[in-house]
C-alpha cells in the first residue's frame, strides 16, 4: 500500500496541457465502438487502469484493438463473442453499469466483476429496470452486488422509465439496452445528468431526441457510424488543480483542452460563486465543446450546493477542500449519491476534514464545512482516488500525508507528476 506526502507550495503560475484524458468519454468510446460495423478511430484515450480494463473487455468480446503513434483503432466483431473468462471492470462503476446495459441484449453468458471496492457498490439501480424489460441479470443480493451474471436476451421490450435518481450511468445503461429493443423507449430522471452518451451516440447516428422532460430512444435500424474522436482532457481531473490555484494565494492555472460540456463544468461555476476568478475559452465542438479554463486565486467565501448535484458529484470531495479554506459555513445537500461511490464519500470527506482540524457536520444527504485553518494530518483515502487526490491538493497549503494512494492510477496516472511541478512530493510512485 503506497502513501503520498505533499509539502506546502509557494504561489505558482502554470499552464497544464497534460491533464488526464476524460475517463467517462474514454469508457464510452470503447463500448460505443462496438455498435458500429467499421473501425472507430480514437485519439487521446485515457491510459489508466479502469479504462484499459474496458479495452480488455471489448477485446474479450471479440473486438480488435490496434495501436498507432497518434491514435488507436477499435474494430468490432461481426458478432459478440461469448467470453471464457470473467470480465474485469477493475474499480469502475461506469464500466460495469454500462456493460450491463450493453450486454443485456447480446446473445451469450457474461460475468462482470471488479476489485473489492467495486464489489460493494449497488447494481440493482441498473439491474432492476433492465429486468423489467426482459433482461436476465443476477448477482449477489439478488443482483445488487457483483459479480453480475448476464444471460443476454436479443428481444428486449421498449420501455417508459422514470428513474428515481439522476445518474449518467443508469441512463447510459438504459439507452444501450433501448437501442436493441423492439419498440421505442422513453427515459426521464429528476434532473438532467451528464449527457456524454446522448451526444456521442447522436454523433454516430443514433436517434435519441429530447421529448418533454426526458429522451426518446429509437431502436437501431443497422450499425452506427464509427467514432472519429479526440478525447478531451477531463474537467473532473483538472478541477483538482483549479482548487489548488484557488487556495494557494497568488496562484493561477490554465487547464488546456478540457471538455466544456455544461454538465461537466458545474464545479467550476461553484468555485466562481465562492469568489475565484474563472475564465472559459472554447476552441472547438464536434461531439463535445472543448477549450481552456483559467482559474486565479481570490479569497473564498462559503456557498450552499444543493442543485445540479449530478453535474458535480465527482468534484465534491475537491470542492470540500475549497470550502475548508472559505470564510463561513458551506453546505452540501441532495448528495446522497456520494455514499455509493468508490467510498462513502460523505463519511470520507467529513472524517478527513476533521482530522485536519476543520469543523464539519454530517447529514444523510451531504455535509457542512466551516472554513478555518487546515492542519497537516494523516489521511485515509479508503481506496478512493478522488479522496486521495483532493487531500493531496489540500497539502499544498498545510502539508499532508495520504495513505493508500495506489487508487490514483485508476483515473489519473500522471497526477503525481503534475503535482510535483507545483510542490515537493514524496512517495506515490
Amino acid at each position: 500500500m503506497s502513501r503520498l506526502i505533499v509539502k506546502p507550495a509557494a504561489a505558482f503560475d502554470r499552464h497544464i496541457d497534460s491533464i488526464a484524458p476524460d475517463k467517462s468519454i474514454s469508457h464510452r468510446c470503447a463500448i460505443f465502438a462496438m455498435l458500429s460495423d467499421k473501425a472507430s478511430v480514437i485519439r487521446n484515450y485515457l491510459q489508466a487502469e479502469d479504462t484499459l480494463n474496458t479495452l480488455e473487455i471489448v477485446k474479450g468480446l471479440g473486438a480488435t484493438v490496434e495501436y498507432f503513434e497518434s491514435h488507436m483503432r477499435i474494430l468490432p466483431p461481426e458478432g459478440i463473442r461469448e467470453p471464457a473468462a470473467i470480465l474485469d471492470c477493475g474499480n469502475s462503476g461506469t464500466a460495469i453499469r454500462l456493460f450491463m446495459g450493453f450486454l443485456a441484449s447480446k446473445e451469450g453468458f457474461f460475468v462482470l466483476f471488479g476489485d473489492r471496492y467495486l464489489a460493494s457498490r449497488p447494481m440493482r439501480r441498473v439491474a432492476d429496470p433492465l429486468r423489467t424489460i426482459g433482461a436476465k441479470i443476477d448477482g449477489r443480493e439478488n443482483g445488487n452486488l457483483a459479480p453480475i451474471a448476464i444471460r443476454g436476451v436479443q428481444d428486449l421490450n421498449g420501455f417508459v422509465y422514470h428513474s428515481p435518481i439522476a445518474s449518467a450511468q443508469v441512463k447510459s445503461a438504459m439507452i444501450l439496452a433501448a437501442l436493441n429493443a423492439r419498440t421505442p423507449s422513453f427515459y426521464s430522471e429528476p434532473h438532467l445528468s451528464r449527457d456524454h452518451s446522448e451526444r456521442m451516440l447522436r454523433g454516430m447516428g443514433a436517434r435519441i431526441e429530447a421529448k418533454g422532460e426526458g429522451i426518446e430512444i429509437d431502436p437501431l435500424r443497422g450499425p452506427l457510424s464509427p467514432l472519429d474522436i479526440t478525447v478531451p482532457s477531463d474537467p473532473s481531473s483538472g478541477f483538482f488543480f483549479a482548487v489548488a490555484a484557488a487556495i494557494v494565494p497568488g496562484s493561477r492555472v490554465v487547464l488546456q483542452n478540457l471538455s466544456l460540456n455544461p454538465t461537466r463544468i458545474e464545479a467550476y461555476r461553484v468555485l466562481e460563486r465562492m469568489g475565484a476568478k474563472v475564465t472559459y475559452l472554447q476552441k472547438e465542438e464536434k461531439y463535445e465543446p472543448i477549450g481552456d479554463i483559467m482559474v486565479e486565486y481570490a479569497p473564498l467565501h462559503a456557498v450552499t450546493v444543493e442543485e445540479h448535484i449530478a453535474w458535480l458529484i465527482d468534484e465534491l470531495p475537491a470542492l470540500s477542500v475549497a470550502m475548508a479554506h472559505a470564510r463561513g459555513r458551506s453546505v452540501v445537500r441532495n448528495a446522497a449519491e456520494l455514499r455509493v461511490k468508490e467510498s462513502d464519500r460523505i463519511k470520507s470527506v467529513v472524517e478527513n476534514l476533521q482530522r485536519c482540524g476543520i469543523e464539519t457536520e454530517e447529514f444523510d444527504d451531504g455535509y457542512s464545512v466551516t472554513g478555518g485553518q487546515m492542519h497537516e494530518a494523516v489521511i485515509d483515502s479508503h481506496g478512493d482516488h478522488r479522496i486521495a487526490m483532493s487531500f493531496a491538493i489540500a497539502g499544498l497549503v498545510c502539508g499532508m500525508q495520504i495513505e493508500d494512494t495506489d487508487c490514483i492510477r485508476t483515473s489519473f496516472p500522471n497526477f503525481r507528476e503534475i503535482l510535483s511541478k507545483i510542490s515537493e512530493v514524496e512517495g506515490g510512485d
